[in-house]
């Protein structure tokens, strides 16, 4: 996602509360996903910034579908500021059987990112009762995705992720919206929802 100035200036320079504890522990996962019920597309409505989103302008999505009992292809897709479509699939790998949450992602089109095999770097660390939504990070917390099944959220919606995020150990001023039809309508922090 490509920040204004405005919002690079406001999230770095906005005074930050200490972190929750569990800030401190890494990111645990979600007791169990039911991976069929993941499978399907997701609208991406805040995360926090990384290199590859900075082309995505808005309707940044996600589609996963099922290849066998480890890995799922993933499908990732936006609108980029040109108004193109930009795509990139890649694969993710369950490595932790137990509770199927914590998978490793790889893109083989991404130099050091072509090898399916890997350290865990994708963790489900709370689903919605009904799977419609989900926030996943890294055990570091060096990434986070608030992905929903309908790109349209509601003020009370907000503020339950806002929440949730915040439990979760991340500083909600970190995420940033991701504009999608219904949804946020431009870039700003999670934490002003």
């Amino acid at each position: 996602m490509l920040l204004t100035a405005g919002a690079l200036m406001f999230t770095s320079t906005a005074t930050f509360s200490a972190p929750p504890p569990t800030a401190w522990q890494p990111l645990a996962p979600v007791e169990h996903l039911d991976i069929e019920r993941y499978l399907g597309t997701w609208s991406q409505i805040a995360a926090v910034p990384q290199p590859f989103n900075l082309q995505c302008a808005r309707d940044t999505r996600a589609n996963y579908q099922l290849i066998d009992a480890s890995n799922i292809r993933v499908e990732n897709s936006c609108t980029t500021w040109s108004g193109s479509e930009n795509r990139i699939i890649g694969n993710a790998r369950v490595t932790d059987p137990t509770t199927q949450a914590q998978l490793h992602v790889s893109f083989p089109q991404v130099p050091s990112q072509g090898s399916p095999d890997g350290p865990t770097n994708y963790i489900v660390t709370y689903i919605a009762d009904d799977y419609s939504w989900a926030l996943v990070g890294d055990p570091l917390r060096l990434s986070g995705f608030v992905l929903s099944r309908s790109p349209a959220v509601s003020p009370a919606q907000w503020h339950e992720i806002q929440a949730v995020v915040a439990a979760h150990g991340y500083n909600t001023c970190t995420l940033l919206t991701s504009p999608t039809p219904g949804g946020a309508v431009d870039i700003r922090p999670l934490c002003v929802m």
